[in-house]
């Protein structure tokens, strides 16, 4: 079969991302943010940059290592993909720090917090600084030379370290030394006023008394990045997949070098020295005008301070009947749609704490992906085994990055009784789903919960999500239909209404999106709204493709990277690709389809990339009663009313802020949401 497009008709999925990474940098930016939390957006950037290096980079870095000449969706080898990276992160890392530099300027002179250099301190604040290095620095350093005796230390990644080059009697040695994380990074400096100096100035400032009676001859600062992209393969775990991925965790530490941060300050022959020292020729260094890791602003953004400096907080509704016999009551007669964080994640935590605690209650089910560090999901499944509940939890011990959390949970889950699963074999769970079984006095009834985010209270303070709740018959079918398929062997495959990842989900949104294909060339009505946090599926956009040229209506809201290119003439004229970028993570997932007048909306798990759709087992999900369909349209039309944080993407890529009708308010639909009641 001829192939209809070709690599020009998609952006690269990486450097998609990357325009994200812009997104997020305009909010330092944005003046409707309160300064204070304008410099959380530079952090963030930080982090979210640790993560590509850490996975995508390395994993397109090996590729070009082994010469494994795959195109990527846009025709990209990996190699030229790697370039084309370098050239987007250092534009991208030179706006943050210029960034940086206004913002800590702003920072002085308004509210007159002030992170200071060493030779701008008070005679005060110098003797402060001395006795601080004396008593609490200098004891925890570890100075770790280099010669024929000592070998290269292992470096931590992530971490700062000073590289020093000391002259000694038999020649020039260079030595190491770690900048301690086990004491706060930003040292508050003595008095009332909000002044601060970073721990490295500090250490930079004594290395004549660390190294004491050496000539120094130069220092640098630099940051490591390995690859810790490391994947469990299934045909290798021999018999405990919790001690594979214990053993995987600690591996990670020394993965491949791939990117060196380094301060202005670091003499250029010292990289040489690196790059030889960790046996790789294919680093990226990135010079950096400012301090290495912007994560320390979270530190300053929480300083207690006027409103004006922060956003007004959010404080999430509750229904206090939602507990106890009450949450069973309630669901039996109604469905519950919440919009988190702006509803309270305590309906999830009453919900179970009910389950856990009502006589009626026989057995809950539920998946677990990204859980807390202090759990109260948790808390409540091993209050509800201790009861006597039957308690079955699908845990994904692979969920990237989280895979520490959910060992150590997945072991207090056994303890407590609780049966422990990891999932299918060659594939992450990552759908939501909580069932309840209860024995009542007309039968067994069920009652289920669905998301589109992870059963995890801190996130849930963070992410915009939506949860669904209900007692309809199907779904609790469909659901324990699930939970047999995940926890045991089950072959049931007649799915009443749930679509389900990986075997039909893809078939069935080719189905929905044919139909609306079909209706246009009819001449009826067509049109399709999907919110996702990425759509970077070939098949799926050509699906797409497809539709808009038969004429169907589509309004794309990805939140991160999207390799569909919008506003195409006779390839995607009919096709919008719109961003919400603000306080809030987006996170949610919702659909719908216009299907001649007969709406369908579905919510869901799944973004629609290759990995959600063929790699993972997801959910989406229907909302079939006419009032929660309300609700969801009223959400959609909110997202696009949107001419704050909403943007739009440009036919080369970029993005460009929706612009204000004239004489029509303001209108952020997160504070939309935070405010109502």
């Amino acid at each position: 079969m001829e192939n209809k497009y070709t690599s020009s008709d998609f952006f690269s999925r990486e450097l998609s991302w990357l325009k994200f990474c812009y997104r997020v940098l305009k909010q330092a930016q944005d003046n409707t943010n309160p300064l204070l939390e304008k410099i959380k957006f530079l952090a963030i950037l930080s982090s979210n940059l640790d993560e590509f290096f850490k996975v995508r980079v390395a994993s397109l870095k090996v590729q070009a290592d082994q010469n494994i000449n795959n195109l990527d969706i846009s025709g990209l080898l990996p190699q030229k993909h790697l370039d084309e990276i370098k050239k987007e992160v250092s534009s991208l890392v030179k706006t943050q720090y210029e960034y940086y530099s206004v913002l800590s300027e702003s920072l002085k002179d308004e509210v007159n917090i002030h992170i200071k250099k060493f030779d701008t301190l008070t005679d005060k604040e110098k003797v402060y600084i001395d006795n601080y290095f004396r008593d609490i620095i200098f004891p925890i350093l570890t100075p770790m030379a280099v010669d024929a005796y000592r070998p290269f230390p292992n470096l931590n990644a992530g971490q700062l370290h000073l590289v020093v080059n000391v002259k000694e009697r038999n020649g020039i040695n260079f030595s190491f030394l770690e900048i301690p994380s086990v004491i706060d990074r930003i040292v508050k400096l003595p008095g009332e006023e909000l002044h601060f100096i970073l721990l490295e100035d500090i250490i930079k400032h004594n290395l004549l008394n660390i190294f004491y009676g050496y000539e120094i001859l130069s220092y640098g600062l630099f940051r490591i990045t390995r690859n810790e992209d490391t994947t469990i393969e299934d045909e290798n775990i021999s018999e405990d997949l919790l001690m594979e991925v214990e053993k995987e965790i600690r591996a990670r530490r020394w993965g491949e070098t791939v990117r060196i941060e380094y301060t202005k300050e670091t003499p250029k022959h010292y990289l040489e020295f690196l790059s030889e020292k960790l046996e790789s020729n294919n680093i990226d260094f990135y010079e950096i005008d400012g301090p290495l890791n912007l994560n320390f602003l979270w530190k300053i953004s929480n300083i207690n301070s006027s409103d004006n400096l922060k956003f007004p907080p959010n404080i999430p509704k509750f229904n206090p009947d939602f507990k106890d016999d009450e949450v069973f009551s309630i669901l039996k007669n109604q469905n519950l749609i919440l919009r988190h964080p702006f509803d309270s994640f305590e309906y999830i935590i009453n919900f179970i704490n009910a389950a856990a605690n009502d006589p009626k209650v026989l057995a809950i089910k539920q998946t677990l992906y990204r859980v807390s560090g202090n759990s109260s999901v948790i808390k409540a499944l091993i209050q509800a085994a201790n009861n006597g509940k039957q308690v079955s939890v699908v845990v994904e011990l692979k969920a990237r990055f989280d895979e520490a959390n959910n060992v150590k949970w997945a072991r207090e889950l056994e303890k407590s009784g609780c049966h422990v699963i990891y999932g299918l074999s060659g594939l992450k769970t990552h759908c939501k789903a909580l069932l309840v079984i209860r024995k009542e006095d007309e039968g067994i009834k069920r009652y289920v919960h669905l998301g589109t985010g992870n059963y995890n209270d801190s996130t849930a303070k963070l992410y915009v999500d939506t949860s669904f709740f209900t007692s309809d018959q199907e779904i609790g079918i469909d659901i324990s239909n699930l939970f047999n398929k995940l926890t045991g062997f089950s072959k049931i495959d007649n799915w009443k209404k749930l679509l389900v990842a990986p075997q039909y989900l893809r078939n069935e949104l080719y189905f929905l999106i044919d139909r609306e294909i079909k209706n246009a060339k009819l001449k009826k009505k067509a049109k399709i709204f999907v919110k996702a946090n990425g759509l970077t599926d070939k098949k799926i956009i050509e699906k797409l493709y497809d539709a808009s040229k038969a004429g169907v209506e589509i309004i794309l809201l990805i939140r991160g990277a999207c390799c569909l290119k919008s506003g195409i003439k006779n390839l995607s004229e009919n096709i919008k690709v719109y961003s919400i970028v603000g306080r809030f993570l987006e996170h949610d997932r919702i659909i719908f389809f216009e299907n001649n007048g007969k709406h369908e909306y579905y919510l869901g798990s799944a973004d629609w990339m290759t990995r959600n759709l063929s790699e993972r087992v997801e959910l989406m999900f229907p909302i079939e009663n006419k009032d929660d369909q309300k609700k969801i349209q009223s959400i959609i039309n909110n997202c696009l009313k949107d001419n704050v944080k909403l943007s739009i993407q440009n036919p080369d890529g970029t993005y460009t802020k929706v612009p204000k009708k004239k004489n029509s308010k303001s209108f952020n639909v997160q504070e939309y949401y935070r405010e109502l009641t």
